[in-house]
């Protein structure tokens, strides 16, 4: 059966060898034990793959290797290779990051170190600068106190001075002044006694009246122009004493403005100092700041180049170790490919074989089963729809196979 529907179907084959399709087209059962055919159809058209002897060489060796453990094949060995290198490749470069990070943080160390220490030396100009800036005024204060006590000991020196001189000025006058009155008391005194000798008739008591009504009225005259020059010596006292102490008022305040003034310039010039220093310390802080970002960015980008170098080259290295093995496997694949074939066809050729033996086995089953249930009338008929069934079926699974 087997040669028959070969020679019958070799015209029509084609070189190019394939595995049957999952799913092959099958005509409609026959009225009679439908699901029987059909079933033993379906079941031999999707035969199953029989191990071959590659897998079967296969399954030695691994048996081989469960016995032998410590006796490794070729294959195993270059895989055992290749992992351990892959292996080394990555611990190297964790290695590499783990060392990158350390200088990383080393010179982060370092920066805040100096930057720390470039603080404490700008603090310390700062206090410097502060400690003599208060030196610098106590010492001006102190010698705004002692021009302050020597003005006002001047000040109020001249003013006894002038007192003392101005008290010595009016006494004198006061002196002059009672001198002239006694001395005009004495001539009125004389004149009177003149005038009253030259009337002897006139009664010597009347005389002593006249005279010392005379004196009474001369006194009373002296004592009003006294008391009128001591008001006008007070007010004059009074006047110049207000004048001398304006004029002392006046010398202290411009004193006291211009000692203000010096200190107003003092501590301008002072914070104009600190100003600059507080600029210069910013710029020189910024100045190290940049510097530090520069050379922190500087090592990071060579770090990062040199990390991106190392998986350029290993990327490189694996993909030129994947190249040489698929040039190994597409060659070996090349000088194995018609044996292959070969027993690859000799696979489908026994596969079918036994499709067919299988198929024929279950049409005898079916035809002594209808041969047994129905007349003998019928049997050359059976026997004909049977045989061209089985025929058809053979060619469709001829076709599944070798088409």
């Amino acid at each position: 059966m087997y040669k028959l529907i070969h020679e019958n179907y070799s015209k029509g084959q084609s070189s190019e060898l394939r595995p049957p399709p999952l799913s092959p087209p099958f005509p409609p059962p026959l009225q009679d034990h439908a699901c029987v055919r059909d079933e033993a159809v379906h079941r031999d058209a999707r035969p199953e793959l029989r191990p071959t002897s590659s897998h079967k060489s296969r399954a030695l060796d691994c048996k081989i290797c469960e016995r032998f453990a410590t006796i490794k094949s070729a294959s195993l060995i270059q895989e055992h290779e290749q992992d351990s290198e892959l292996r080394e490749q990555m611990s190297g470069y964790k290695r590499m990051r783990r060392q990158h990070q350390k200088q990383l943080i080393a010179l982060e160390n370092r920066l805040k170190a100096e930057m720390d220490e470039h603080r404490l030396r700008l603090q310390k100009e700062v206090e410097t600068h502060a400690n003599n800036t208060y030196i610098e005024l106590e010492r001006l204060a102190k010698r705004h106190t002692v021009h302050t006590d020597k003005e006002i000991k001047a000040a109020t020196a001249e003013e006894k001075r002038i007192q003392q001189q101005i008290i010595a000025q009016q006494k004198k006058e006061l002196t002059t002044f009672v001198d002239n009155q006694k001395k005009e008391y004495r001539l009125c005194k004389d004149k009177i006694k003149e005038e009253m000798n030259e009337e002897p008739s006139t009664p010597k008591e009347e005389k002593q009246e006249r005279l010392s009504r005379h004196k009474e009225t001369v006194q009373r005259s002296q004592a009003e122009d006294e008391a009128h020059l001591l008001d006008q010596q007070r007010l004059v006292y009074d006047r110049s004493c207000r004048a001398l102490k304006r004029r002392t008022l006046v010398k202290r305040h411009e004193f006291e403005q211009e000692q203000m003034r010096e200190e107003l310039n003092k501590k301008k010039t002072q914070k104009e100092m600190e100003q600059a220093l507080m600029i210069r310390q910013d710029e020189s802080t910024q100045e190290l700041e940049r510097r530090q970002l520069q050379t922190l960015q500087r090592l990071r980008v060579e770090l990062i180049f040199l990390q991106h170098q190392t998986e350029l080259e290993n990327q490189e290295e694996y993909n030129g170790r994947r190249q040489r093995e698929l040039h190994r496997k597409h060659a070996l694949e090349q000088r194995q490919q018609p044996r292959n074939l070969k027993m690859l066809e000799m696979q489908i050729k026994k596969q079918f074989q036994d499709t067919c033996k299988v198929q024929n086995k279950q049409y005898k089953a079916l035809r002594n089963h209808q041969l047994e249930v129905s007349p003998k009338s019928e049997h050359k008929a059976i026997l004909k729809s049977l045989k061209e069934e089985q025929t058809h079926k053979a060619v469709i699974c001829h076709g599944n196979y070798f088409c």
